[in-house]
């Protein structure tokens, strides 16, 4: 029988504008009972998926790493707790009836067992400074549209003004 690593932990199945979580707890006869909640993606509710959190003392959290969706998630989180992300072909729950609620409850026993391999999520300064110099090419690149669409701009004007001139 596996050993349960972590008796109060959650399990969050995360969309781009909702979340749920269900905080899996155990007793001391490995009875596992389930508080489960919805919270949407704004920063507002983000500090209450928090608050609830550490209201159950659950400073185990796990959840998948759907698309970017869990960045502002984690960036709440990762002070108060130890945030787990999970790539999804390692949560993948059984076939049949999923629902948002089954697969947050999925995640939690899951992690409860420590049997999800953590992904690399780097430190919060390296984080933020590959954000900026994504955002400086992204800059970069609309400058060079830019200034590509500038530079034809000319030959057009006299194209047009040729054609007319015939």
């Amino acid at each position: 029988m596996l050993k349960i690593v972590h008796p109060i932990c959650c399990g969050i199945d995360v969309h781009k504008k909702f979340l749920v979580a269900a905080i899996a707890i155990t007793d001391s006869n490995n009875v596992t009972t389930y508080v489960k909640r919805r919270f949407s993606t704004f920063n507002s509710d983000l500090i209450k998926l928090r608050d609830w959190l550490l209201s159950y003392n659950c400073f185990e959290v796990c959840m998948e790493s759907t698309g970017k969706y869990w960045i502002p998630i984690f960036n709440v989180l990762e002070k108060s707790c130890h945030v787990v992300i999970a790539n999804p072909k390692y949560l993948r729950a059984i076939k049949g009836q999923k629902t948002d609620d089954k697969d947050a409850t999925w995640i939690a026993d899951l992690f409860k067992f420590d049997i999800v391999p953590s992904s690399f999520v780097p430190p919060k300064d390296i984080r933020m400074l590959r954000e900026l110099v994504r955002y400086r090419s992204k800059l970069i690149g609309h400058r060079s549209s830019e200034k590509k669409q500038a530079s034809k701009c000319p030959h057009r004007i006299q194209h047009r003004f040729s054609l007319r001139r015939e």
